[in-house]
Formats: C-alpha cells, sequence, structure tokens
C-alpha cells in the first residue's frame, strides 16, 4: 500500500470515499511530468512532445485493460463514469436501426444510468426498472421475465454506491445475451475493489471512474467488447478521431496517466485491502449495533463492497446527525444527489419509509483509513446520537 497522502483536513476523518477518494501518492508522482514539461498533445504524435504524450496515453490504456482483463483496443476513454454510461445506453440505443425497442435497468441505478434511460422513455422506447429486494439485490426473476426478444441493452450496475450491494451481474448478462440483447454494467464503485473481468462477468459494456479507485477526477473508461467495430455505438459528441471517434477531444494525458497507475497499484493492492477494509468496517458496524439500540444495517444479507456501510438511525435525522460530528466527513447518499429534498430513491427501492431514509448515512472506508480513525468515528457517532436522542 502507498504511503498517506498529503491532506489539508487536519483532524477530520474523511469516509465519504464512495464520493471521491484521495489521489494515491503514486498517482501524483506519475501525472507530474505531464503537469510540467511533457505537455504534448498525443494527437500531434510527429513531434517529440507529441509522441512522449501518445505512448502515455498508450500506457495508460494497458494498464486500464490488465485491471478490466480485456485488450487495449477495447478500451475507450471518457471524462468519466458518467459520459461513459451516457455513451453506452445513449450510443446503443442511437445504433439501433429498428424502431425503438425495450431498455432494461435497475430500480437503484446511478442517475447517469436512470436519467439517459428514463430520457429514452420519453422519446419512445419501452424501460423496465427491476425491482430489488430488502438488501438491494437485482430480483433475478423479474430480470427474466423483463429481457424479452424485443430487448435491446440491459444495465444493471455492478455494485451500489450507497449500501455497497454486488449484483449478479453475469447471471443478468447471460439472460440478455440469450435474447440478443446488450450487456451494461456501471462498476465505477467496483474497479479497483473488487476482483473484476469483463470476460468472466460476460459484459459487453461497461463503464468507470478514476476518482472512485485513488485516480484524478476527469478520467474514465467505456469498455466495449471487441472494440467499436464489434458493439456498434453512435457517438454522443460529434469531432475527432480520437478513441476510434467514439469520444472525440483533446485526451485529458495527465489525469489518463494517472488513471492508468491508480489501476495498477489497485491490482496488486486488491486482494489485501479486501480484507482490511472488510475487517474495519465490520468492527465498526458491530460497535455501533452495541451502542445504538435500534440502529439498522441495510443489506447485510448481500455481498457488499468492502468497506462500505450504509446505517438507518431511530429518531434521528441523518443530516442533523452528520452536521454534530464535524471532525467526521460522512454522507447521506449519493454525491450526485447531494442537495436534494426528495430522499434516497436507493433506499426506497429497498423497502425503506421516507422517514427511514432521511435518518440513514453512508459510511465508505477506503485505503488511508486507520483501524484508530475507524474507532475513533464509532465512538464519536455514537456519542453524537446519545446526544441527539436525548432531546426527543
Amino acid at each position: 500500500m502507498s504511503c498517506q497522502p498529503e491532506s489539508s483536513l487536519g483532524s477530520i476523518i474523511y469516509l465519504d470515499n464512495h464520493s471521491t477518494t484521495p489521489c494515491d501518492p503514486g498517482v501524483v508522482e506519475a501525472m507530474l511530468p505531464f503537469l510540467r514539461g511533457s505537455f504534448g498533445n498525443p494527437s500531434s504524435a510527429e513531434h517529440i512532445l507529441g509522441e512522449a504524450a501518445e505512448r502515455a496515453v498508450d500506457t495508460a490504456r494497458a494498464q486500464v485493460a490488465v485491471l478490466l482483463g480485456c485488450l487495449p483496443v477495447e478500451v475507450i476513454f471518457t471524462s468519466g463514469a458518467t459520459e461513459s454510461n451516457n455513451i453506452a445506453i445513449l450510443g446503443a440505443a442511437a445504433a439501433s436501426h429498428s424502431e425503438p425497442r425495450r431498455i432494461v435497468t435497475a430500480s437503484i441505478e446511478h442517475k447517469s444510468v436512470l436519467g439517459p434511460v428514463r430520457e429514452l422513455g420519453r422519446s419512445g422506447w419501452d424501460c423496465v426498472e427491476l425491482p430489488v429486494d430488502r438488501d438491494g439485490r437485482v430480483c433475478l426473476d423479474a430480470a427474466r421475465e423483463a429481457i424479452d426478444q424485443q430487448t435491446l441493452l440491459v444495465s444493471v450496475q455492478m455494485a451500489n454506491n450507497e449500501v455497497g450491494t454486488v449484483q449478479s451481474v453475469r447471471e443478468i448478462a447471460e439472460t440478455a445475451h440469450a435474447v440478443g440483447a446488450l450487456a451494461h454494467t456501471d462498476a465505477a464503485q467496483a474497479l479497483g475493489k473488487i476482483p473484476l473481468n469483463v470476460e468472466d462477468l460476460g459484459v459487453d459494456l461497461l463503464s468507470a471512474s478514476s476518482h472512485k479507485l485513488y485516480g484524478p477526477k476527469g478520467a474514465g473508461v467505456l469498455y466495449v467488447r471487441g472494440g467499436r467495430r464489434r458493439t456498434h455505438l453512435r457517438p454522443v459528441f460529434l469531432g475527432g478521431s480520437q478513441e476510434h471517434g467514439l469520444r472525440p477531444g483533446t485526451h485529458n494525458v495527465p489525469a489518463l496517466v494517472g488513471f492508468g497507475e491508480a489501476c495498477r497499484l489497485a491490482a496488486g493492492a486488491m486482494p489485501g485491502e479486501s480484507v482490511r477494509l472488510s475487517s474495519m468496517r465490520d468492527r465498526l458496524e458491530s460497535f455501533l449495533l452495541e451502542s445504538v439500540v435500534g440502529i439498522r444495517v441495510n443489506g447485510t444479507n448481500a455481498a457488499r463492497l468492502p468497506g462500505s456501510s450504509s446505517l438507518t438511525f431511530p429518531r434521528v435525522d441523518a443530516q442533523t446527525l452528520i452536521a454534530n460530528c464535524r471532525q467526521i466527513a460522512l454522507s447521506t447518499g449519493s454525491a450526485c444527489s447531494s442537495g436534494a429534498m426528495e430522499p434516497s430513491h436507493v433506499l426506497l427501492a429497498m423497502g425503506l419509509s421516507r422517514e427511514e431514509a432521511y435518518r440513514t448515512i453512508r459510511i465508505g472506508i477506503g485505503r488511508f483509513n486507520t483501524e484508530d480513525e475507524t474507532r475513533t468515528a464509532a465512538a464519536a457517532i455514537a456519542d453524537a446520537y446519545t446526544r441527539l436522542a436525548s432531546r426527543w
């Protein structure tokens, strides 16, 4: 594991690693040359600076491909999973030469999946959102019933961004392929945290972001099985020929270099980190279960991401609880929904009431958290809850 990154947080304990992760120091070191003297454009490879940039992007592409278990030609660089999801969903629909067909997704998807799917629904597509059980698992029987001969694309996330539930993507992909449909997964939360191989999953398309695995913001990937020529997609943006014309625009070379290095580091760190983070998460949950009467841990009967915890408290509003834990960086759910007055659509789909959803916090333990930090955080959360609950 790399050394602790420099931080201006002071005494704040960062437990919001679902929203973003700090850059690994090794990632920063890999990026620095391309933020200084090596500033060339990889599309101008006629001279030495452009050639160096092109080699750097090629190296990053190969590093991402290793972590995905695919060929470099199948790696399409984007600005992040949101863009990748839009290209996968809207690009597949635009490339379909038939009348609007069916798109199948899950009710707990990230909004960058639900958004384009619902936009297609407004354009005449038949869009189905699969239900989930109390632990956030997609109901496979409902998936088999919904995925029919009219289905063009099935998009189900690899792991949920609020609860951490890991989905049965392989089984869903097999169901999709049985009727000739494409299978896509949003793996933004999963890449670099759990073993992930696109051949084993059987997906045709996969999205991920650099900043979820200790790389920089502004870089992402869309895996396209066989490359663009085999899995036909229409570009969402038009312009240059970068990324096989599927994602035009000048490459963000420093960010892509950082993304590649983050993937390289994750491949080596993942086995040990999975055990360490799961252990820290379990101890934190055990402490809170003993300290707070009536607290509930969401998703405990399903496979979850290591370090991921969703906790519903009795009586006390989550935002109030977080406001009284100023030394800890926590969240109530997806960062992309921050500021929304509505409760989490993920928690509602799992069967929680609106009041329960408003009383739920999300904890994401990450690479640079320590045992002492999680113990301190658990005690501080329990203390804040006890003080607030005593007012009722």
